[in-house]
């Protein structure tokens, strides 16, 4: 309705400003053929007779009617309706001459009119007649006649026409504005049922337009778009949400037997009042589990900081110094184990803490795997942009199908085994807040066994700086 509306409006415009601007040019060219003519009259006076000028100003629609010391010479057909009175017909008998004294009545019977205009006076306008009069240089007077009706009736019969093909547009629009409006906002109901059926539940529906390179279509396709962001947001919501109860749960349970021992030991003591050596062995127990829970809880905060985003005090960092002094700690606690680093220097920018809690996390698992009396390999290499930190070990190693659940939250392969199943998900969350990462590789690289290599690549700060 509105582009109908909108149409019909400019048509209107239109069709006026064509008919006004017809009638005008129509009008101007008649007045100006009036104005040239007045012209030739003055121009000639005194070259030719008053007879052969009044004929030649007549033509091309120019009636005239020349006053001469009281004779008239009247030339073309509005010429024999001056001075007639109303209802008097011109005869078909010679009227170019007239008896001396007649007056010079207005235009079509009418009243004179007290002046007549010169050419540089402008044009009198009586209806349709145009008329212009100038005085001649003799005393003469010549009055120029011009009808501008047949002109006018051009005008309207172009305005009856452009009306009409106005209408048929008008019409025409009509019928064929909805049904391409329609047809171009087709994927707007499209969006609409998409959108109302996947409020009902169906994730799956996508409106996948026909012609993506319309406005329409590019808006359907930005919608498809959002549809898919929004169902994988709410998927991974979903399991992220199940991780969390899963976390929770798992999380509960390992603090449970701690806490169960702690409760234990705790009632046995008050209960049974048990000799010095039982209540030393008993106190001892409590104190180990009670390290064990406060083990548990710092690695569960610390994993909701890796989630939330670590605070990191960067600052650059031998990667060589950092591995010799997590292997010299290490040496004190394992005397029997062999702890070997190789490589050549090489620096990153990073927290030296948090770094050192990856290195000795990877360092403390591979003693665990090799029972503390194996050989652990440290290696620091540079690849590219990159910086290796390669921890092998000659254990048990870890099956392929296990290399990526290793890193899932509270998974141990050993189930006996001393560790809360938290350190490698730290470990791999703190490398990639560095802006690395950590794996475990298919292959041992530089272990004396079959064991297991854990790899931590860190950004080279060298290869960033330059």
């Amino acid at each position: 309705m509105v582009v109908t509306v909108l149409v019909a409006v400019m048509l209107l415009v239109l069709v006026a400003a064509t008919a006004l601007t017809l009638r005008e040019r129509f009008d101007s060219q008649l007045r100006q053929r009036l104005l040239d003519r007045a012209a030739v009259a003055t121009a000639l006076d005194d070259q030719v007779e008053d007879r052969d000028l009044a004929r030649r100003l007549e033509g091309e629609g120019v009636s005239v009617v020349l006053t001469t010391d009281g004779d008239q010479y009247r030339e073309g057909p509005l010429a024999d309706t001056v001075g007639l009175a109303p209802g008097e017909a011109a005869g078909t008998e010679d009227r170019t001459e007239v008896e001396r004294g007649d007056p010079l009545p207005g235009p079509l019977g009418g009243p004179s009119p007290p002046s007549l205009p010169t050419p540089d006076e402008g044009v009198q306008e009586s209806g349709d007649l145009l008329s212009v009069s100038a005085d001649l240089d003799d005393g003469s007077t010549v009055l120029l006649l011009a009808d501008a009706g047949e002109a006018r009736a051009t005008v309207r019969q172009v305005l009856v026409v452009l009306v009409a093909a106005a209408l048929l547009v008008l019409l025409g629009t009509a019928l064929v504005v909805p049904a391409v409006v329609g047809r171009a906002l087709g994927p707007l109901d499209r969006i609409t049922t998409v959108a109302r059926s996947i409020t009902g539940g169906d994730r799956d529906r996508r409106i996948r337009p026909q012609d993506p390179l319309t406005e329409l279509g590019r808006t359907a396709a930005a919608f498809d778009d959002m549809l898919d962001a929004v169902v994988g947001a709410e998927e991974r919501a979903t399991t992220s949400e199940a991780r969390l109860r899963d976390f929770v749960g798992d999380a509960a349970h390992e603090l449970r037997t701690p806490v169960a021992g702690i409760q234990a030991t705790a009632e046995h003591l008050l209960r049974d009042d048990p000799d010095r050596a039982a209540r030393e062995a008993a106190l001892l127990t409590l104190v180990r589990e009670t390290r064990r829970a406060g083990r548990l809880v710092d690695d569960l905060l610390t994993m909701a900081r890796v989630d939330r985003g670590l605070d990191l005090r960067r600052q650059a960092i031998d990667l060589v110094d950092l591995v010799d002094g997590v292997l010299a700690a290490r040496r004190h606690a394992h005397p029997v184990a062999t702890l070997r680093r190789a490589g050549s220097a090489a620096s990153v920018e990073a927290d030296p803490d948090r770094l050192a809690q990856v290195v000795g996390n990877l360092v403390d698992n591979a003693l665990a795997a090799t029972g503390d009396r194996g050989a652990v390999d440290v290696r620091v290499s540079r690849a590219g942009r990159e910086v290796h930190v390669d921890v092998a070990d000659d254990g048990p190693g870890v099956p392929e199908a296990e290399r990526e659940r290793v890193f899932e939250r509270l998974v141990r392969l050993d189930a006996r085994g001393p560790g809360s199943g938290l350190g490698l998900p730290i470990s791999r969350g703190i490398a990639r807040a560095h802006g690395g990462d950590l794996v475990c590789l298919p292959t041992p690289v530089g272990a004396t066994g079959s064991g297991a290599t854990f790899r931590l690549s860190l950004p080279d700060r060298t290869a960033a700086g330059s």
